[in-house]
């Protein structure tokens, strides 16, 4: 059986919108909806009924995205009923295991066309009871934010496993060196790099606004931000010698992001030229209290397995769940050009929908690439409980 090419035709995402903010109003299976719907409405020559399948990844799913999302989504942006949907959740990967996953099913020839994305509402994110063990308890029940990190946590679990993301971010800080100055610097340039690319326009080719929210770009970006702006704020996660704080993590968001996915007869049936091709991906697992570390062997294998080195990328988009956590992976890839990594800025200043980011990073690979012509792109994150995902796209 031979194994077909992949190409992403398209890939588009709403601005993402900051914790309460304005995608706030917004159930995460209607995000989900828009994203699904704007693809297909810009591919105008496909036929939506040639939709094999739609693949999303959803972290949370405890709330309004329950009962699978990407089937809602497909029914609510009004795809014929015919097309399925699949949710998946590899927590903070999720968006980007659905293209995977899409990929594989066209390459071994299961599906020809594939939507694949992601989608998170934190600000919408529910808390949840447990059941009781037995009926009409008199004491007191415990609800739990389902928003983010650990809840629920299985007894038999290490404590070292479960401390929570900041620390983890922590101890990666702790085993690098990496300063509270150098985090700092870091989430700066995330933040200018983020306004320069959205005052270039380097982002109109791909974020479709939600209809009737105003809200037309990325809403942590903070242009306005300094040095001494972020020196102010106080650790969140060590109230002794910590250096990780709210300004050098990620923010908690809202939004969706979603690709077209084909074969060669996909592609005539689209009538556009693609974007990029996938080339190769990896996971690799990790200590749970080290997940920030995750990307740095699944990097490394995905680069591997497309028989290509850090210095064949034009561009790589790393997920910035925390400053310190990408600083962290830079340190164990020397061989790398940081100036390559996130140049339109990262997650600590564009968001970090949790089930959207992995799409979000792989759509924006693939308009990189497209926008140079030619190249090898890499997209990847660290996942919560210790993983790494990595793909490489080439065009």
């Amino acid at each position: 059986m031979s194994i077909r090419d992949v190409y992403i035709v398209d890939a588009v995402r709403t601005p993402i919108g900051k914790f309460g903010g304005a995608l706030a109003p917004v159930r995460p299976d209607d995000l989900a909806a828009h994203v699904v719907r704007s693809l297909v409405d810009r591919s105008p020559a496909l036929d939506p009924a040639r939709v094999d399948d739609v693949y999303f990844g959803d972290a949370n799913g405890a709330g309004e995205d329950n009962r699978d999302v990407a089937r809602m989504a497909v029914l609510l942006a009004g795809l014929p009923v015919t097309v399925p949907g699949v949710t998946l959740n590899r927590l903070c990967g999720s968006g980007l295991e659905a293209v995977i996953q899409a990929a594989r099913a066209i390459a071994l020839g299961d599906a020809s066309v594939v939507i694949a994305g992601g989608v998170e509402s934190m600000s919408r994110a529910p808390w949840v009871l447990q059941k009781p063990e037995r009926a009409f308890p008199a004491g007191h029940q415990q609800l739990h934010s389902t928003t983010l990190g650990w809840r629920m946590t299985n007894p038999r679990m290490p404590a070292e496993w479960t401390v929570s993301l900041g620390e983890g971010a922590e101890l990666v800080a702790d085993r690098h060196g990496i300063t509270r100055e150098q985090q700092d610097a870091f989430a700066l340039a995330s933040h200018r790099k983020a306004a320069e690319a959205w005052a270039k326009g380097l982002y109109d080719d791909e974020v479709v606004p939600y209809p009737d929210v105003d809200l037309t770009r990325d809403e942590s970006i903070r242009d306005n931000t300094s040095p001494e702006a972020l020196a102010r704020l106080k650790p969140s996660f060590r109230a002794e010698g910590g250096t990780v704080t709210a300004g050098n993590s990620s923010p908690l968001n809202d939004g969706a992001a979603a690709l077209l996915l084909v074969d060669e007869e996909g592609l005539r049936e689209t009538g556009r030229e693609p974007l990029a091709r996938i080339r190769t991906s990896a996971v690799t697992g990790i200590e749970p209290q080290l997940f920030g570390l995750g990307p740095v062997e699944a990097v490394r294998r995905a680069l591997d397995r497309a028989g290509r080195s850090f210095a064949d990328l034009m561009t790589f988009e790393l997920n910035e769940a925390f400053a310190a956590q990408a600083l962290g992976c830079l340190a164990e890839w020397p061989e790398l050009d940081p100036e390559l990594v996130n140049p339109r800025g990262g997650a600590v200043a564009i968001g970090h929908p949790l089930g959207a980011s992995g799409a979000r990073l792989a759509g924006s690979v693939a308009h990189q690439l497209a926008a140079a012509g030619s190249g090898t792109g890499l997209a990847a994150l660290c996942i919560g409980v210790g993983q790494g995902l990595a793909l490489v796209l080439e065009r």
